[in-house]
């Protein structure tokens, strides 16, 4: 069944948890939708797990396009969601539009994310007035990493709390059909997700969310730079590759590799007459 803004917001009101992980190229993509997962986010995160910048802020417009495009060319019932990466939004209402646009018109997306709270809820009600599905992102978001002075989580303290209560309250009254919650104490999201009609989606923010996200190259083992608290590991596939990419060099250079049945096939007579 085709994932939509209807669909999700059912999920919330009949407590049917909702599924999100990163995805940021077409066969992965393709093989999450065959998984029946929710939502695929192309998030900015693949400035760090796929181009290898220590954060997301040098992601680009072209770079989001670049890979929103082969991820919507795999699934075909998730929501797909594209991130708005650094100085896409900030600039101008109309800047937000725009680039809200060009993910939709150009990437293919079904929506976009954009980080933050009181402070781009024109962004957020200017382009859902265009038709573009929001989902917002409070808490811990990367794209401020300098001005929280890095990786933090956020709402530990009372006033800080009440600001991300009132924050995802303005979210919502601005248009936004979703909101990220990262890197926020979990009784605070249980909160916010009481407080709100729209669901929430967890990254770090315990299991009162109506729904959780993880970046799957972390789910998977496959990111080693760093792996945050709240990453649970399904699988260790970082290590099964590796073993794999070994294996490969021993056959190569033992000639084990290739076997005559990967290989094809001439005629006797043929070869002879080359002679």
């Amino acid at each position: 069944m085709k994932n939509t803004t209807a669909t999700i917001l059912a999920q919330k009101q009949k407590g049917d948890r909702i599924t999100m992980l990163t995805a940021y190229d077409y066969s992965t993509a393709k093989l999450m939708d065959e998984s029946g997962i929710n939502c695929i986010l192309v998030g900015d995160s693949l400035g760090m797990v796929m181009l290898g910048y220590d954060s997301t802020l040098p992601v680009t417009m072209e770079d989001m396009l670049h890979h929103t495009k082969a991820v919507t060319r795999g699934a075909k019932n998730a929501m797909v969601i594209a991130d708005m990466p650094f100085m896409s939004y900030q600039t101008s209402v109309y800047d937000a539009v725009k680039n809200a646009g060009r993910l939709v018109q150009e990437g293919g997306a079904y929506a976009v994310k954009l980080e933050g709270g009181a402070a781009v809820c024109d962004r957020i009600e200017a382009i859902v007035k265009a038709s573009i599905p929001v989902v917002a992102h409070l808490g811990l978001t990367p794209q401020s990493v300098n001005a929280f002075g890095g990786f933090k989580v956020q709402g530990k303290d009372e006033a800080r709390a009440r600001e991300l209560i009132e924050d995802a309250k303005k979210i919502e009254a601005a248009g936004a059909f979703m909101v990220v919650l990262e890197c926020v104490p979990a009784k605070l999201a249980e909160i916010i997700t009481r407080e709100l009609s729209i669901p929430t989606i967890g990254i770090g923010a315990g299991a009162g969310c109506d729904g959780q996200v993880l970046v799957y190259q972390d789910m998977l083992g496959m990111f080693s730079d760093f792996t945050p608290k709240f990453v649970k590991k399904y699988a260790d596939i970082g290590e099964m590759m590796k073993g794999a990419f070994t294996s490969y060099i021993n056959d190569v250079k033992s000639g084990a590799f290739p076997e005559e049945s990967h290989t094809f096939a001439i005629s006797d007579e043929v070869i002879e007459k080359l002679y």
